[in-house]
C-alpha cells in the first residue's frame, strides 16, 4: 500500500439526518362542588397557544435527481492485457514449479480495473478520468439499461486527469453542465457512480472548500467535498442540488486506500475545456510562462510590505523563458493576467495554461510595493 494518503480512486456512505419534536399538553383535575343545587357557571374558555414554529434546516431530497441524472452516469471497464512480465518457460523457477506439478504464473492474465463516467452529448461523448482509461487495451462503457459498448479512446490529459471516450449509440440522456464559480462551502452535493462496482450507487454530503490546491504540481483547483468517494467512483460526475454537473470525482485523501471523508472533484468548467480540445484535435496544447509559483502567505506579504495576500508570487524564473524575456523576475506579485484577475496561485496558473500559445498579453504585477505592467507571449508546454 502506497504511503501517500492523496489517492486516485479507481469512489458508501448514506447520510441521513431525522429531526423529533415533541411536545406535551397540560392536563387537569376536574372539580365538584359539595352543594348540588346551582352548578357553578362555566369558566370561561382561554385559548390554547399557538403551536411554537419546527425549528432546524431543511435537508434536500436527492430523488428527482437521482431518478432524472442516473441513467446519464455509466460503468466504465479498462482492461489491460497481460504484458508478459512473469515466469516464462525456459526460466529455471518455471522448470522448478513444472516439474513439481504446479502451473507457473507467466504474468500474462488480464487485468480489470473499474471507474465510472458520464454522458455528455447524445451521440455518445463520455467524460472520465484519464486514471481510469491509462494503459487500457480495451474500454467498456455500461449504460444503466445493462447496454455495453466497447468505446473509443479520444484522448486523455494526464495534468488535469480528464480524459474522454466515444461510443457507438445515439440518443443518449445527457447530464445539465453547471457553474463551479457558483458553487460555495457547505452547500449540498451528491456523486454517483460505482464504488467497489457496485454501479449508479448515490452518495451526498457537502462541499468542505473550493480552490483547493494538491501536491500533485497540476495546480488543478479541486473542490473538496466530504462525500463518500470510494475505488470506482472516479470519473464519475459531481452534482449540485439543481441536478447539474459541478465536478468530476478524481481523487481521495486517505490512510487506508478507502474514504475518510475527503475528496475531491475537477471543476467541471475546467474538464469540459479539455475535453474540447480532446474532441477536436486529440490532444491538449496549454501554454507555459517558465515560471515556479508559491502560495502568498501573510508572512510572506508582510516581508514584501503587502498589506493582503492576493496574487501569485512567482518563486523562481526560468532563464531565457517567455517571463524571463517579459521581465518578471522571482519576487515579482502577479495580480492580473490577461485581464483577468489573480487571486491565487491556482488562478495564475490556470490562466497561463488556457492561454493560446504564441499570443501576446499584459500582465500587471507588485513589485517593491509598485505596480508594474509587462506583456508576455507564452510558449507552449510540452506534454
Amino acid at each position: 500500500m502506497s504511503n501517500n494518503p492523496l489517492a486516485r480512486c479507481t469512489a458508501v456512505t448514506a447520510i441521513a439526518l431525522l429531526l423529533l419534536l415533541g411536545g406535551c399538553s397540560p392536563s387537569g383535575k376536574e372539580q365538584t362542588s359539595p352543594q348540588a343545587a346551582t352548578p357553578a357557571p362555566a369558566p370561561a374558555s382561554t385559548p390554547a397557544p399557538a403551536a411554537a414554529p419546527a425549528r432546524g434546516v431543511e435537508l434536500p431530497s436527492f430523488v428527482n435527481l437521482v431518478k432524472q441524472a442516473g441513467p446519464t452516469v455509466v460503468n466504465i471497464s479498462a482492461i489491460q492485457q497481460g504484458r508478459q512480465s512473469g515466469l516464462r518457460p525456459g526460466d529455471p523457477l518455471y522448470e522448478f514449479f513444472r516439474r513439481f506439478g504446479a502451473t507457473p504464473d507467466t504474468g500474462e492474465a488480464p487485468t480489470l480495473s473499474l471507474g465510472s463516467g458520464f454522458i455528455i452529448s447524445q451521440d455518445g461523448y463520455v467524460l472520465t478520468n484519464a486514471h481510469v482509461i491509462d494503459q487500457a487495451d480495451e474500454v467498456i462503457v455500461k449504460l444503466t439499461d445493462k447496454r455495453e459498448f466497447k468505446a473509443k479512446v479520444i484522448g486523455a490529459d494526464v495534468y488535469t486527469d480528464v480524459a474522454l471516450v466515444k461510443i457507438k449509440a445515439d440518443g443518449l440522456p445527457v447530464v445539465k453542465i453547471g457553474d463551479p464559480g457558483k458553487v460555495e462551502p457547505g452547500q449540498w452535493v451528491a456523486a454517483i457512480g460505482a464504488p467497489f462496482g457496485f454501479e449508479n450507487s448515490v452518495t451526498v454530503g457537502v462541499v468542505s472548500a473550493k480552490g483547493r490546491l494538491l501536491p500533485n504540481g497540476s495546480y488543478v483547483p479541486f473542490i473538496q467535498t466530504d462525500v463518500a468517494v470510494n475505488p470506482g467512483n472516479s470519473g464519475g460526475p459531481l452534482f449540485d442540488t439543481e441536478g447539474e454537473v459541478i465536478g468530476i470525482n478524481s481523487q481521495i485523501y486517505s490512510e487506508t486506500g478507502g474514504y475518510m471523508g475527503i475528496s475531491f472533484a475537477i471543476p467541471i468548467d475546467i474538464a469540459t475545456g479539455i475535453a474540447k480540445q480532446l474532441r477536436e484535435t486529440g490532444k491538449v496544447v496549454r501554454g507555459r510562462i517558465g515560471v515556479q509559483l508559491q502560495e502568498l502567505t501573510q508572512d510572506i506579504a508582510s516581508s514584501l510590505g503587502l498589506k493582503e495576500t492576493t496574487g501569485a508570487l512567482v518563486a523562481a524564473v526560468q532563464r531565457g523563458g517567455p517571463a524571463d524575456k517579459a521581465g518578471i523576475k522571482p519576487g515579482d506579485v502577479v495580480v492580473a493576467f490577461n485581464g483577468q484577475p489573480v487571486k491565487t496561485t491556482a488562478d495564475f496558473a490556470r490562466l497561463i495554461g488556457e492561454t493560446k500559445p504564441g499570443t501576446t498579453v499584459s500582465a500587471e504585477l507588485l513589485r517593491g510595493g509598485k505596480n508594474v505592467s509587462v506583456k508576455i507571449t507564452p510558449d507552449a508546454l510540452e506534454g
